[in-house]
């Protein structure tokens, strides 16, 4: 008799550990898929989530995209932290349009995930580019640091940029290379 309620037990509780596996599962592939908002940006910069991109039209105009990540020299971020918050730009973007500009990702995976690192030494030389980016209708996207190791709380890091070659270059051409 005793051994029976124990084998209900283990058959209760390994239906609950597959249930908990399957639940998970599921719940992390959801959150992985959709559109967060990163740190430090309002629901107003998504525009609802269904509405495409102004860049998906550039897709069927144009061939060659990349992505441009613009790091803040002034802010004598380490070369880990410049990885780490370029990684966090690039996650940013590509979280961003995901949903919203399919063929544009797709086009510049197509080109092999071109990414050129440039600098610039302000933040107001940084906002500068991305409201000639959003007058351009390419999609940006700014990192900002939680200021847990080397630089200060909200400080703007990374921009990320994507769109046609052609395009991101008239935004970031002039800035030199990290």
């Amino acid at each position: 008799m005793a051994e029976a309620s124990v084998l209900k037990l283990v058959a209760v509780g390994a239906g609950c550990l597959l249930i908990g596996c399957y639940v998970g599962k599921r719940w992390a592939l959801y959150s992985m898929l959709r559109p967060n908002l990163p740190y430090g940006e309002s629901s107003s910069a998504y525009h609802g989530k269904d509405e495409k991109h102004e860049v998906e039209k550039l897709a069927d105009k144009y061939e060659d995209f990349k992505m441009v990540l613009v790091v803040r020299n002034d802010l004598k971020m380490g070369k880990g932290k410049v990885a780490a918050q370029c990684s966090h730009a690039t996650l940013g973007l590509y979280k961003k349009i995901f949903h919203r500009a399919p063929k544009a990702l797709q086009r510049w995976e197509m080109c092999g995930q071109v990414k050129v690192v440039t600098k610039v030494e302000s933040e107001e030389e940084m906002l500068y580019l991305q409201n000639r980016a959003k007058t351009m209708k390419i999609p940006t996207h700014i990192t900002v640091d939680a200021g847990r190791t080397q630089i200060a709380p909200n400080s703007k890091t990374v921009m990320a940029v994507l769109g046609p070659s052609d395009l991101v270059d008239e935004v970031t051409g002039g800035l030199k290379l990290l």
